[in-house]
């Protein structure tokens, strides 16, 4: 059966980030268009540099709406915002300019899919430090989605080599996220994961409960958070009717979901999760926002300033981000998670 080629938006980033040349790298892969149809919101005289860059023979397309695209092999369609002024642009160097130009680039491709046009996001990197220099008012991809599509707390899942991570705390000091993991926000979380997994056309979708303590606590031998919150959590989850597990030690569970035990992990903090996907297969660990009433996949990678414009930024991330977000497209519905 031939998949359906759906219309996937990819705003360009911080066009003084490597943004733009790897999404022109990952566009030299015709496996792509077999998998979608692209199109790039951005900057053309960004674009045209980006393509000499990485040396790679592609025509852009300029459109004004993805209706009109080619989404042929060796023509990027792009719709230009025409907002960078190449004189001042320097690759590597936070700047005002930039910053505006990212979030512009998000902005289009929101109301893009917001409008039906387009499918889902593929993000590429942005840069903190730009955004405030042009003082746009959010400081990443998460808070701008929450704002531009009136989303409460979206929640973010991993996928690598098949592995799937959910975080029921994201940037929190480990002290508070702690306090943060209580019954009634494991019992939630497992709801929200399920449903989101639900949404992306995953059939079977058995959670595993990472655990916070060696061991799992022991019973309470290490801890008692998983005998006072995390455990009864579950429970709760399970009573709703969620295929729930654990809490399952956490120096095995990533390990077993790999190979196919657990669709899915709740991963209790950041860096318990973040550490088992990149040491899986650090550039190919994509991102999902889920919650949102479009998808979004993203590289988890910075603007990488230091390398920008030097045509050294390895494009597998974002690739893979192209097709995880062309796989998903298809299946994926887009009516509002309660």
């Amino acid at each position: 059966m031939t998949q359906l080629r759906e219309i996937i938006a990819i705003p360009m980033g911080d066009p003084a980030g490597i943004g733009p040349e790897i999404t022109a790298k990952s566009l030299a892969n015709k496996e792509i268009y077999d998998m979608c149809k692209p199109v790039v919101v951005g900057d053309a005289n960004v674009f045209k540099k980006a393509i000499e860059i990485v040396e790679k023979d592609l025509q852009i397309n300029i459109i004004a709406s993805p209706e009109e695209g080619k989404y042929e092999y060796g023509t990027v369609d792009l719709i230009d915002l025409n907002n960078i002024d190449m004189n001042e642009l320097q690759y590597g160097v936070v700047q005002a300019q930039c910053g505006k130009a990212a979030f512009a680039y998000i902005e289009t491709s929101v109301n893009l899919a917001k409008e039906g046009k387009v499918k889902a996001l593929a993000t590429t990197p942005i840069n903190k430090e730009s955004l405030k220099a042009g003082e746009i008012p959010y400081i990443g991809h998460t808070e701008m989605l929450e704002s531009l599509t009136n989303t409460q707390d979206p929640l973010t899942m991993f996928q690598v080599r098949g592995m799937r991570i959910f975080f029921l705390t994201r940037h929190l000091s480990l002290k508070d996220a702690i306090a943060q993991m209580t019954k009634e926000r494991v019992r939630d979380y497992l709801t929200r994961c399920d449903k989101a997994l639900q949404r992306l056309g995953v059939e079977s979708r058995k959670i595993a409960v990472a655990g916070l303590n060696p061991h799992s606590g022991e019973g309470g031998l290490f801890g008692m958070e998983e005998v006072d919150e995390i455990r009864p959590g579950i429970e709760a989850a399970i009573e709703d009717g969620i295929d729930a597990v654990g809490p399952v030690p956490a120096d095995s569970v990533f390990h077993q979901a790999l190979h196919g035990k657990y669709d899915a992990v709740l991963s209790l903090y950041h860096d318990q999760g973040h550490i088992a996907a990149k040491m899986t297969d650090f550039h190919r660990t994509i991102s999902i926002t889920n919650g949102l009433p479009f998808l979004r996949t993203s590289v988890d990678h910075g603007t990488a300033f230091d390398i920008a414009g030097k045509n050294i930024a390895s494009s597998v991330s974002m690739e893979e981000c192209i097709k995880l977000a062309a796989q998903y497209a298809p299946r994926f519905t887009a009516e509002t998670m309660e």
